[in-house]
């Protein structure tokens, strides 16, 4: 046999060993989450989540030694907060102790080096069992026994252990010393910050076929990698970016493996919190262990939408001489809407839409997306999906000339440039031509007039016909 099939024998010689020792039960009260009354969950975007746990629990008065069992695996245990809610006064904490070394049959192995084990071999041919006492001298690589009269490499048999130490549990576990008023049932609540819970909002949106509407429908992706479910939970979601104290050296987190599970759609309610913005899920809901879901966050239909096609350029080729400065220039693809009226005009979290169409047949197709910040109601939503296929630019340098300027400022030049849209569509579509200015400019002449997008912008708006090209030309003098 393996090493690692020997080690997973140990768990029933430490039980047999258990019962034959006599040992007397540990002086502590154990709670588990049979005993919860009520659990809430606050998951903000950053990876942190707020854990309010109730439960009725047999408190003994005077000194209590409580195992508060099945919490987080990433519990934040400096955060942790016990509170008594039925008999507060007299209530007092004296010590807690976050047990998160979980037990195996290795971790078991490595708590007891330096302490006496029992090796019971098994005869091959009679099945008789013979014990023998050894010191665990080493795990490192490999277990190294110290026998009465020899050293011994690897696990020859299956290995008794007389007790399990108290700091090394099966699940992750509170350990609460308090002082209890009275003695019977009491309702306490344990309240935590803890990592490995999250979420993120993701969009589906689909264009009508003439892409001015849209239908847009968010979700709310959860995650739980924290080591710990959350059966029956009132789910809570924070919006909004908090500032937080970051560890210098934060410990390592083992990756866990996530199951994709789509919840029963529920639409969450919003609210202002601080300068955040607060979501509630309408129903409880259980976060499983290593569990991704999905909740239904809002929906809005025939949601008016804007197309754009924008050529974007560049300021660094107004300061000196070029030739060509692009051919088959790529054109963007932007869609924009506000986020106001029927099932919209509400606090967008942050995001990703993706976005689709139907095709001749009314199959959906993907045709881009884009990710959104923290959108308040009433704002704009402006997506980039793509570059176009049948929009393309050529652009160049047609004069150049610098009239002025010495040293590091000063200088004065003067150029112009021709930029020839080309339409591959069969129909007729305008193109917005953006360009950065540096410095302070002046346009000299143009072949169609611009509009001062802002202080530094210039922006002209070129009708392309179907099937077609048009040009533009303009003149411009900068100064540094």
């Amino acid at each position: 046999m393996t090493n690692k099939r020997l080690l997973n024998t140990m768990i029933a010689g430490l039980l047999a060993a258990s019962h034959a020792s006599g040992a007397a039960p540990r002086a502590e009260i154990v709670s588990t989450a049979s005993d919860q009354q009520g659990m809430a969950v606050t998951i903000y975007n950053d990876d942190l989540a707020l854990v309010k746990d109730a439960r009725r629990v047999e408190l003994t008065r005077g000194d209590n030694q409580l195992a508060w069992r099945e919490v987080s695996a990433q519990m934040r245990p400096e955060t942790a907060q016990l509170r008594n809610v039925s008999n507060p006064a007299g209530f007092r904490l004296q010590e807690q102790n976050f047990d998160f070394d979980l037990l195996t049959p290795e971790k078991l192995l490595e708590k007891y080096v330096g302490r006496e084990v029992g090796v019971i071999r098994t005869h091959p041919t009679t099945g008789a069992e013979t014990r023998e006492a050894a010191t665990v001298l080493a795990t490192n690589g490999g277990v190294v026994l110290q026998f009465a009269d020899r050293i011994e490499t690897g696990v020859p048999g299956r290995l008794a252990f007389s007790g399990v130490p108290d700091t090394l549990r099966d699940k992750p576990t509170l350990v609460v010393s308090l002082v209890n008023p009275t003695a019977g049932a009491q309702n306490l609540e344990l309240s935590y910050l803890t990592g490995g819970l999250g979420w993120r909002a993701d969009y589906v949106a689909e264009l009508n076929a003439s892409d001015d509407r849209l239908d847009l429908n968010g979700w709310v992706t959860l995650t739980n990698r924290s080591g710990a479910a959350y059966r029956n939970a009132r789910l809570q979601l924070v919006a909004g970016d908090l500032n937080r104290v970051r560890d210098v050296q934060p410990l390592p987190r083992s990756a866990m493996a996530m199951a994709a599970k789509a919840a029963d759609a529920a639409e969450m309610q919003q609210e202002s919190l601080f300068e955040y913005h607060l979501y509630t899920l309408q129903r409880p809901t259980t976060l499983a262990g290593n569990q991704t879901k999905q909740v239904a966050l809002m929906s809005a239909a025939r949601v008016p939408v804007k197309k754009e096609f924008l050529l974007a350029g560049a300021d660094h080729y107004y300061s000196r001489q070029y030739g060509e400065l692009g051919q088959k220039m790529k054109v963007g693809v932007f869609v924009e809407f506000d986020n106001k009226g029927d099932g919209l005009g509400i606090p967008l979290p942050r995001g990703v839409i993706r976005m689709y169409k139907k095709d001749s047949e009314g199959n959906a197709q993907f045709v881009g997306e884009d990710r959104i910040d923290h959108t308040p109601k009433n704002e704009t939503v402006r997506l980039k999906l793509g570059e176009a296929f049948d929009l393309t630019a050529d652009k160049k340098q047609t004069a150049f000339q610098k009239l002025a300027g010495t040293g590091r400022y000063n200088y004065v030049f003067e150029s112009a440039y021709e930029i020839v849209l080309k339409n591959a569509k069969p129909e007729a579509v305008t193109v917005i031509v953006r360009e950065p200015m540096p410095g302070d400019w002046t346009m000299l002449s143009e072949s169609q007039p611009h509009t001062k997008a802002a202080s530094g912008t210039a922006e002209w708006r070129v009708r392309v016909p179907a099937e077609g090209r048009a040009t533009l030309g303009y003149r411009v003098r900068v100064r540094y």
